[in-house]
């Protein structure tokens, strides 16, 4: 999976299931500050990861990652 792949299927995520508007969602886009996500989504995301990526991801990886970008990337590590 490309990261341009991960990329679309977490925006769609974004902005279908936390309804987060997709024009703010941007590389540099602080998860928390910028698109709002909070400690009740963290879960959300992590069932995300599981359902579309296929593997285990744990609150404390996601509460490291700072912006949009370092999750992507941090996805498609994972994905080796």
């Amino acid at each position: 999976m490309t990261l341009n792949e991960i990329q679309k299927k977490v925006i769609d995520f974004l902005v279908n299931e936390l309804e987060i508007e997709e024009d703010k969602i941007h590389g540099y886009s602080r998860l928390k500050e910028d698109l709002g996500i909070d400690s009740l989504e963290i879960v959300d995301v992590v069932v995300l990861v599981d359902r579309e990526f296929g593997f285990k991801m744990k609150p404390e990886d996601f509460k490291q990652l700072k912006t949009f970008d370092a999750f992507c990337n941090f996805i498609l590590e994972k994905l080796g």
